[in-house]
């Protein structure tokens, strides 16, 4: 009878045991619940996500919005809507970067590593956190661009792409800064990301039209990232060519997790390990 025991729990203990896919599971859910609460409870995460966006695009409508439409001959929150909405997720990113190397010096990762959690669960739940916070931003920012007169023109199904392309490419930033905050200090960490973002901002399609860049630079603003997600969002928003800009987004999207996912991971098992 012990044998017989003994047997039939086996499979039960491994069925629980730490490396098990319900665990992964079930650790997952726990650590993204932690991580969502914790920046909900961080006044710089909330600033970054949600209130920051939200005054940016009220201020631009109100600076240039009148001077752009006047220029294109459409109302500027066309532009502005999604380049806020994915500025709002590289700073997001930004926070949750600083947040990341703020729990590998206490030691909390550490601490993690030791606990019976499963391996992939700490770094799966980020990116499931990530997603709901740039998810949230998002929709955030076009709250007040629609009551700023922002519209969805092309119908139920190109408004939840719309929505999805700042999820997507701000995961894909993300992973960029996991990678950078698991091997840097917290100030190079925002100091160089600030600058990047500042730079895909105000040399985009989404700040001023394209034809109004010199023509020397028109051909690095119209294929730099920030600005072919900006015009696959208008076009799905107002109208216009989607393929191209669809692409790329794609492209420079898939191309920065491919190339950062590797150093994210051994980054943050390096610093679980610390």
């Amino acid at each position: 009878m012990t044998v017989l025991s003994n047997t039939s729990a086996t499979p039960v203990r491994a069925a629980y045991s730490e490396s098990a896919p319900v665990a992964l599971v079930r650790h997952t859910a726990v650590q993204t619940q932690r991580l969502l609460l914790r920046w909900s409870r961080n006044p710089v995460a909330l600033l970054e996500t949600l209130i920051i966006p939200c005054l940016l695009l009220f201020m631009l409508d109100i600076v240039i919005g009148s001077q752009i439409e006047k220029f294109v001959g459409s109302n500027a929150l066309y532009g502005s809507v999604p380049m806020v909405a994915i500025i709002g997720a590289l700073s997001g990113a930004v926070a949750g970067g600083v947040m990341l190397g703020r729990e590998r010096d206490a030691g909390l990762l550490a601490r993690f590593w030791v606990l019976p959690v499963h391996r992939a669960s700490g770094l799966l739940s980020r990116i499931l956190a990530e997603g709901f916070r740039i998810l949230l931003g998002t929709l955030a920012v076009v709250f007040v661009g629609y009551l700023l007169g922002f519209r969805f023109q092309q119908g139920f199904a190109a408004a939840v792409l719309f929505i999805a392309i700042p999820v997507f490419f701000g995961l894909a930033f993300a992973t960029m800064v996991t990678a950078i905050a698991v091997f840097s200090a917290k100030a190079t960490l925002v100091e160089g990301v600030m600058i990047l973002s500042s730079l895909l901002m105000f040399f985009s399609t989404g700040f001023v039209p394209l034809a109004a860049y010199p023509e020397w630079i028109q051909p690095v603003v119209r294929n730099q990232p920030l600005s072919v997600a900006v015009d696959a969002m208008k076009a799905l928003s107002l109208g216009g060519p989607l393929a191209h800009p669809l692409r790329m987004t794609a492209l420079w999207s898939a191309g920065a997790i491919v190339v950062f996912a590797v150093p994210a991971v051994i980054g943050y098992r390096r610093a679980s390990r610390r």
